[in-house]
């Protein structure tokens, strides 16, 4: 059975560092236990700060990068060298700086790739790639924003009404740019380690509802489980709300 822990760290950049850690050492683990391991990816500034803290890290060397296979949740559709690409963010953070296999590493289709302008043609053929690797994933790095979207799954969307497809496009979104590529909750459901890491007060509502057991149509994010075990990595503000006591490293 699937079970859900918190853990609370003082301030963001312990949260990011840990998070990190926690990450070498759950890739090792399942490398060591099967031979590679498939981790998916998400942008926004926590997510970024732990691949920072990630290449940092001498203890990245324990990761046979070799036999990782990278994913992201959701991606902009925009230029590839646009900045506001979450593959662009993670590359300059870590992904230049460690010898992967490029062939592993399965970014999501910019709006100036193969598929040019068509973002449903660019969702189609990343649910082909996850298709093609048989995808339930070693791990999955997920932030959430203050309304409660995961992913680009926003609050009573389509894409949060998406029963069927592992991937959609999204349109409209009500945070710039308008136009992205998600997973869906199906998809991300089949990840066997989910890690929801955010940080800041402005999440505090959203947490603490997704934890009280709020439906995921109006908050995606709760929504988010993982088939083996959710693991919510939080700071002290985005906690704030929380009611019961969780468990608090100090270091």
């Amino acid at each position: 059975m699937s079970k859900t822990e918190v853990v609370v760290y003082e301030n963001p950049d312990l949260l990011a560092a840990a998070a990190a850690a926690r990450l070498v050492t759950r890739i090792v683990d399942v490398q060591a236990a099967k031979g590679s391991a498939s981790v998916v990816l998400t942008g926004g500034g926590t997510g970024i700060a732990i691949l920072r803290e990630l290449r940092d890290s001498s203890a990245r060397d324990a990761i046979d990068w070799s036999r990782l296979d990278l994913y992201w949740g959701d991606e902009r559709f925009v230029p590839a060298d646009s900045d506001d690409r979450n593959e662009k963010q993670a590359r300059e953070a870590l992904l230049d700086h460690v010898p992967l296999d490029p062939k592993r590493v399965h970014a999501m289709a910019p709006s100036d790739g193969e598929f040019g302008d068509d973002v449903d043609n660019a969702a189609a053929a990343y649910a082909d790639v996850l298709a093609a690797n048989d995808s339930a994933f070693d791990i999955m790095l997920l932030g959430l924003g203050g309304e409660g979207h995961t992913a680009s799954i926003f609050p009573d969307s389509p894409a949060v009404h998406e029963k069927e497809r592992s991937v959609v496009a999204v349109r409209d979104c009500p945070k710039p740019p308008p136009t992205r590529i998600s997973l869906t909750l199906p998809a991300i459901r089949r990840a066997q380690d989910i890690w929801l890491v955010t940080g800041g007060d402005a999440k505090a509502d959203a947490v603490a509802q997704a934890l009280a057991g709020a439906g995921e149509v109006e908050l995606p994010v709760a929504g988010a489980r993982g088939s083996r075990r959710t693991l919510w990595l939080l700071d002290r503000g985005s906690a704030s709300k929380l009611t019961k006591v969780y468990q608090t490293p100090t270091s």
